[in-house]
């Protein structure tokens, strides 16, 4: 009787642990992003052209990639399966089309962040993110399957979203106030209500590019179950990403030039690679836990990387505060409530 209590007791604890671990890996995938974000932001200054930086972390990410895939005996067994999986109908030859969402979000971050400032640019993405993780679970598009909004699922959005408020409000509030005051007292009446619109619009854009990476996760993790990795997901990722971004530099480089030449310096080129780990994991998290739970995962690895990193590594203009900790703290905790009656989906091949 004490082994069947036992035997039991492992049995009910097993989707637990293994849920903790998938939330671990969400951290850590998630706690890249900032530094993947300063990285490119010096590949970018480095160059003076946001296009070839771009194109360049995509293809440093695409070159890791191939090696992976090339190197990894599961990578090459799954990479076989791409083929086969879209002439069974099992993948659908849109789905293909999630790096382009992924070089997209960078061109939304080019656009909009000088106009609305990082901090209503992060408000407006999570916003996003969390909305639409949760729409797509409950029309049940990942391979996690349909999954009902109840009252911790939205307690946990509703917590993330003020912890993300939390952390950016001394900017957001800054951002918000110029926005307020767009075209001064003595502006014309109808500019300055033209350039509020703008503002409007701008902030806008990111709301429905947080959509965007909702959608861009069902793809990526219909593909991560239909091969049985997120190896050749994130390869295919990279490969399109790249194309977009190459196309488009072209028509740059002959519009108005190419840029200059590429820094020398090895870890300029390192965002890509680091930009694997957040779709590789994403891949591979979607199919089990969904896009919603995935997303808090990774918006709390974000607020907790971008903490680390001002701390250890700070730079001009970035301040650790107590508003800060309690964000990332708040950010935490978002993920164990909504997580905390959650199951972990055990995948097979879609």
């Amino acid at each position: 009787m004490p082994e069947q209590t036992t035997t039991t007791a492992r049995a009910s604890a097993s989707p637990r642990t293994l849920m903790a671990v998938l939330f671990a890996l969400s951290l850590v995938a998630g706690a890249v992003t900032p530094l993947q974000g300063r990285v490119n932001s010096a590949l970018s200054s480095a160059v003076e052209d946001p296009i070839l930086a771009a194109l360049m972390s995509f293809s440093s990410g695409l070159a890791a990639m191939v090696l992976v895939t090339l190197l990894v005996p599961s990578g090459r067994r799954a990479a076989s399966e791409v083929l086969p999986a879209l002439r069974r109908g099992q993948v659908k030859w849109w789905y293909y089309s999630a790096g382009f969402i992924g070089a997209c979000l960078v061109f939304t971050q080019s656009l909009t962040i000088p106009v609305i400032g990082v901090a209503v640019f992060t408000v407006a993405m999570v916003t996003g993110q969390v909305v639409g993780g949760m729409g797509v679970d409950r029309l049940g598009l990942t391979p996690a399957g349909v999954q009902r909004i109840g009252p911790r699922r939205l307690m946990g959005a509703a917590l993330a979203l003020a912890a993300v408020l939390v952390v950016v409000w001394p900017q957001l509030g800054e951002a918000l106030g110029g926005a307020a005051n767009t075209g001064g007292a003595g502006a014309d009446a109808g500019a300055a209500e033209g350039a509020g619109l703008l503002w409007l619009l701008m902030a806008a854009i990111p709301v429905v590019a947080g959509f965007g990476t909702s959608v861009q996760q069902v793809f990526n993790g219909r593909q991560s179950a239909a091969y049985g990795s997120p190896i050749p997901v994130t390869l295919i990722n990279f490969l399109a990403g790249t194309a977009l971004l190459g196309l488009i530099y072209l028509g740059k480089a002959v519009v108005a030039g190419a840029s200059g030449p590429l820094p020398a310096v090895w870890w300029m080129y390192m965002g890509g690679p680091l930009g694997c780990v957040f779709i590789g994991v994403s891949a591979l998290l979607v199919p089990r836990i969904g896009a919603f739970l995935t997303t808090l995962g990774l918006v709390a690895g974000q607020l907790l990387g971008s903490l680390l990193l001002d701390t250890v590594a700070p730079v001009d203009g970035a301040a650790v505060s107590a508003w800060t900790v309690v964000g990332t703290l708040g950010a935490l905790a978002a993920v164990v409530l909504a997580s905390w009656s959650g199951g972990v989906k055990r995948v097979p091949r879609a």
